[in-house]
């Protein structure tokens, strides 16, 4: 009995009770520890997009995530840790729609999600598409009498666009931000920035272009006042 006691409560106790008043002092600190829940509002990330898809919704909704647990991790949470994932690997063009649950939602281990708004989410997929289109400046200003905008050239003339399909192929031209050339008399060239109106249509290689407007005098004007 002596040997008992020597070998599993005397030999290393200062240990044992150090381990004691641990794993004491952790329960206690779970046991006060109150739930708490709190809604976080997060983007939808959609993984494994197919290379030939693009996502044609023009409006992806957020996911409001309510999540439970120990007040002590509620109070620290940040928006950052707690994110949906939808695997959209087998998606082809058309639309579709996914359930939003529990497995689709990334948090900290000792959280519980108890609700997810949306339950579903709708997404319609494109096949990609890339194309040139003509830039259209866009020239304004007040010019000096007898004269007006005889030329305007822009370099590059044409950009690559790329997108969902459906939205490239409805796309005009790229335009470029307002150019004033007011008060110019021969010509002037100015640096600008070109866009495309559809956000879910982007330049292949965003680049400013050189806008270089030509004027020219009006026949029969006259320079006399």
């Amino acid at each position: 009995m002596a040997s008992f006691l020597h070998r599993y409560v005397v030999q290393n106790f200062g240990l044992k009770a150090v381990s004691l008043l641990l794993a004491l002092g952790l329960w206690l600190a779970v046991a006060r520890d109150p739930t708490a829940e709190v809604a976080v509002t997060v983007p939808i990330e959609f993984r494994h997009i197919p290379e030939n898809l693009e996502i044609s919704s023009e409006r992806i909704p957020e996911a409001q995530i309510r999540v439970r647990g120990p007040e002590r991790l509620v109070r620290r949470l940040r928006p950052v840790d707690v994110h949906a994932e939808i695997d959209v690997g087998a998606a082809k063009p058309g639309e579709r729609t996914f359930d939003l649950t529990e497995r689709h939602v990334q948090r900290p281990n000792d959280l519980e999600v108890v609700q997810i708004v949306p339950g579903q989410v709708h997404v319609a997929f494109d096949t990609r598409l890339t194309r040139q289109v003509d830039v259209r400046p866009r020239v304004t200003g007040t010019f000096a009498a007898g004269y007006r905008i005889a030329q305007v050239l822009s370099d590059p003339a044409t950009i690559s666009i790329t997108g969902p399909r459906q939205h490239v192929e409805a796309v005009e031209a790229a335009t470029t931000d307002p150019i004033d050339a007011s008060g110019t008399i021969e010509r002037a060239t100015f640096v600008t920035n070109v866009y495309v109106s559809d956000p879910l249509v982007q330049a292949v290689h965003s680049a400013p272009v050189r806008v270089t407007v030509i004027m020219e005098k009006v026949a029969g004007a006259s320079n006399s006042h």
